[in-house]
């Protein structure tokens, strides 16, 4: 154990009414995350997108092994190259690939082949996860529960933008082979996730949708109720 020390939990604990307030305010402000398919062009500080990585890198995840590369990028360039190759992928899997049980429930999304975000927004944000780790003599290993833990990190990093007043979307091109090649990350990465990251565009739109009820998401064993 003296090899691996620990440290003190820094933690204050709160009432129970400061508890609750805080949890109800956190909501309301989830509450109103929405996805949108329209961004602006306008320029996001690049302090910004440093700190929602940063967020999303406190994720709890497998033997603290933090499997998770994150290229951001605000290139032109590469961003043209990025959406050509997602909707060539795109193209054949609206055509081709797609069952009729998943374009169906696409239907109210409005999505389709094109993807205009992925060159409107000032950044891409690729969330790549390691599936290997090089061990201290050198051989390779796997890493362990490294898609729960990038998919962990992904939801603090999409809460993190949302509470600084940015925008973004999850992306995922199937299959996303081209994002390691374009992008030059070694074999052991996978692409998981694409998130153009920008403030919306005017008189940007989200589908009109609506939430599950707390009594359709959750079960709960209660003694006290």
């Amino acid at each position: 154990m003296d090899d691996h020390p620990f440290l003190p939990l820094q933690w204050a604990e709160r009432s129970a009414a400061d508890m609750v307030a805080l949890a109800e305010a956190n909501h309301a402000e989830l509450a109103q995350r929405r996805t949108t398919r329209h961004f602006s062009t306008r320029d996001v500080p690049r302090r910004l997108v440093e700190l929602a990585i940063l967020s999303g890198s406190t994720a709890p995840n497998g033997a603290h092994l933090q499997p998770w590369t994150w290229v951001a990028i605000r290139n032109d360039e590469l961003q043209h190259k990025i959406r050509e190759a997602a909707e060539e992928e795109e193209r054949k899997t609206y055509s081709k690939r797609m069952p009729e049980a998943w374009s169906e429930v696409l239907a109210p999304l409005g999505t389709d082949a094109i993807k205009p975000h992925l060159t409107d927004a000032p950044w891409v944000v690729v969330l790549f996860k390691q599936k290997k780790r090089q061990r201290p003599n050198g051989d390779w290993g796997p890493t362990y529960y490294a898609t729960e833990s990038c998919g962990i990190a992904a939801g603090m990093f999409i809460q993190s933008i949302h509470r600084m007043g940015l925008v973004t979307l999850t992306h995922t091109p199937s299959p996303m082979g081209f994002l390691r090649d374009i992008l030059e990350r070694p074999k052991h990465e996978e692409a998981m996730l694409v998130m153009p990251v920008g403030y919306p565009a005017e008189g940007a739109e989200v589908p009109d949708i609506h939430r599950k009820s707390l009594d359709e998401v959750a079960v709960f064993f209660d003694e006290q109720a």
